[in-house]
């Protein structure tokens, strides 16, 4: 059996690990002339780590990450809204995205791996499944949904970058959140700091100096941001605009295709669960593919995914509304003042059913 994955982004390269596991004959097809990841760092949580245990690969994740290290929410002028200890949740590997693009890239041939290659169309393809890996503006899924409405402006521009390996090694993950804006350090264990800022803003800002703006929204906030933008060459600060596919798909197959990632459900990162989907996306579609043949398989990877995706996709939109996009002054100080009022363990709770996903083990008899 052969399949094509169109994208070789992380859920892309995921999902070609995962059928190369149970035995399909997988090729890659990116449209970039190299493999890799652009980008900072990204929080593989507790739920995305289980299916990369699956694979084989959660050691390896965890040797290039973060330790496990504490957490929290604060306001910029550093007082903790919640807190939880490095006991109290399971371990959230932050690591750069490019290392884990390797890691995942290891695990497959090299052969399989192919550049340059531009799809137009799914015809074209020789594959008994074909799997859209091709993002948030896939034309796969265009093609398949003509009349499904393109993505949307979230509403929130964010700047992201990595710092010099300049931070102890168990630096706190942490959030702060301000009236319209809020700060995220993601360590990433080697002394690098991976950081992002997010602000409510109009689509289609730039600046020719990207890092000044980003500091002048939080440079003035609580240690250490004010170091993290010193050790931050200027030059390395991204920054995008956020866009969600707001409505969502009514199947995430047609035919022998099924759209994984931001092709099926791109969010909103308030979550922080995008990446971790398209992870979990491939681990249920190889282990689906596994059992079944591919118009069973397929159906089976619908019916699992496409409610947890959308619901996970729904959440985070809705978090998004009461964090940082809050301006109002009595609503951001109502907001900080619930948040101090819940115990730390009963957030962590609340927070099961999106970390609490358990993989299906995936099987090698074909």
């Amino acid at each position: 059996m052969k399949a094509v994955v169109v994208g070789g982004g992380l859920g892309g390269v995921t999902a070609a690990v995962a059928l190369h596991k149970t035995g399909w004959e997988v090729s890659v097809l990116e449209r970039a002339p190299e493999f890799g990841e652009v980008g900072a760092g990204v929080g593989v949580m507790p739920n995305a780590m289980r299916a990369l245990a699956v694979l084989g690969l959660a050691d390896d994740v965890r040797r290039i990450g973060t330790p496990r290290v504490a957490g929290g929410i604060r306001d910029p002028r550093g007082r903790s809204l919640t807190r939880v200890d490095a006991t109290q949740l399971e371990h959230v590997v932050a690591v750069h995205r490019a290392d884990l693009h390797r890691v995942l890239r290891s695990a497959l041939p090299e052969s399989c791996l192919v550049t340059d290659a531009e799809v137009r169309s799914v015809d074209d393809l020789d594959a008994d499944l074909v799997v859209a890996a091709d993002g948030i503006r896939s034309r796969i899924r265009q093609a398949l949904f003509p009349d499904l409405p393109q993505p949307v402006y979230a509403g929130t521009t964010a700047w992201r970058s990595v710092t010099r390996a300049e931070f102890p090694a168990d630096l706190e993950i942490s959030q702060t959140l301000g009236p319209g804006t809020e700060f995220g350090v993601l360590p990433l264990g080697d002394g690098r700091v991976c950081w992002y800022a997010a602000t409510v803003a109009p689509a289609g800002g730039r600046s020719d100096d990207e890092w000044g703006e980003a500091r002048r929204l939080v440079g003035d906030w609580h240690h250490p941001i004010p170091a993290l933008f010193d050790a931050t060459p200027p030059e390395t600060v991204l920054r995008h605009d956020i866009h969600e596919l707001a409505t969502p798909l009514p199947t995430f197959v047609r035919g022998r295709v099924a759209l994984l990632g931001d092709a099926a459900h791109a969010m909103t990162p308030y979550l922080g669960q995008g990446a971790c989907m398209a992870i979990e996306d491939a681990v249920v579609l190889a282990a689906a593919c596994a059992r079944a043949d591919v118009p069973g398989a397929l159906a089976e990877y619908d019916r699992q995914r496409r409610p947890r995706t959308q619901s996970i996709a729904k959440a985070s939109r809705a978090l998004g509304r009461v964090g940082h996009k809050l301006r109002n002054p009595v609503a951001v100080a109502l907001r900080d003042a619930a948040m101090r009022a819940v115990p730390a363990k009963a957030g962590v709770r609340g927070m099961a059913k999106y970390f609490g996903w358990v993989p299906p083990e995936l099987s090698l008899d074909r």
